[in-house]
């Protein structure tokens, strides 16, 4: 029992020590440092959306105890990824693995760097499931949860395997839920759109509306209980423009139903800006038909 729990000791350490040579130390807000994990060894590094309070005079603190300056590259709050970029140079990319080889009960670590050592914390993944989509409209491939303590400052660091493979990007900011790990199918969507683009493009309508269930007889003629009901309508936006109004319920778009929040943000995808799309709404008690030009979320 000693031999197998020495062994076990070592190879969580030897995977702290293979994944900790890819991680620094992120210095771009004014309190706790955050950690960031190089996705590529031409300095490009991904971290957490919200650890990242200013664009200028980002500084890193690098496995060798040196520090660097970083630039913006880009950011994706809908989820909570951004990218950020150093000239230093001999920054190994980290073991970026496949999160589909861990399952529920397998041991995992979280690790950050919100100071000069790296820091680590043992736990199972206590759950993985379908991709989700954030309150922002991201859309996150898969759902991953550890039991992991995200200590202060881990916000931006890996979810790691035994083996030191990083499986995703740790967020405190995504979900109430804690331990929850952006995958990395999402980090290399988000980080090449970033790369290339400095943004992820989503679509916008610029309404804020909430579920509300529809009476009987509406009910029974779209075919659905929901739908959203618009509590705002930003002027001069896509839907103002529409002619869209306060009260109105959109109940579909584009020929799907629009029952809940995640099924409006997920009509708005990228590709959808600047394209027409019929919107279907309840106004005073009858079914209406509008067109509107999708918008590019500011």
């Amino acid at each position: 029992m000693a031999a197998l729990l020495k062994d076990l000791s070592k190879e969580l350490a030897d995977a702290v020590e293979k994944a900790g040579g890819s991680l620094v130390r992120v210095e771009a807000r004014r309190r706790l440092p955050a950690t960031g994990v190089v996705w590529s060894a031409e300095g490009l590094v991904v971290t957490a959306s919200h650890v990242v309070e200013q664009q200028e005079d980002i500084k890193f603190g690098l496995p060798d105890g040196s520090e660097a300056a970083a630039v913006f590259v880009g950011r994706d709050p809908g989820t909570d990824l951004a990218l950020l970029k150093t000239e230093a140079k001999g920054l190994p990319a980290a073991d970026w693995g496949d999160p589909d080889e861990l399952r529920v009960g397998n041991m995992v670590l979280a690790l950050g760097r919100p100071g000069r050592t790296v820091q680590a914390t043992l736990g199972i993944l206590s759950a993985r499931g379908q991709g989700w989509r954030t309150p922002l409209g991201g859309e996150i491939d898969l759902f991953l949860r550890t039991d992991a303590l995200m200590a202060p400052g881990f916000s931006g660091g890996p979810l790691v395997g035994s083996s030191g493979r990083v499986y995703g990007v740790l967020s405190s900011a995504l979900s109430r839920e804690a331990g929850i790990a952006i995958p990395t199918a999402t980090v290399r969507r988000v980080a090449g759109d970033l790369a290339t683009h400095g943004r992820v493009r989503r679509g916008y309508l610029g309404v804020g509306p909430q579920p509300a269930r529809l009476p009987a007889d509406l009910s029974e003629k779209v075919g659905q209980e929901t739908g959203l009901l618009l509590i705002s309508v930003e002027p001069g936006s896509p839907a103002a423009e529409a002619g869209l109004m306060l009260g109105d319920v959109i109940v579909g778009m584009d020929g799907q139903s629009t029952r809940h929040m995640p099924d409006l943000l997920g009509l708005l995808s990228g590709d959808r800006v600047g394209s027409s799309v019929a919107v279907r709404v309840v106004r005073a008690g009858k079914i209406e038909e509008r067109k509107i030009k999708v918008g590019e979320r500011p």
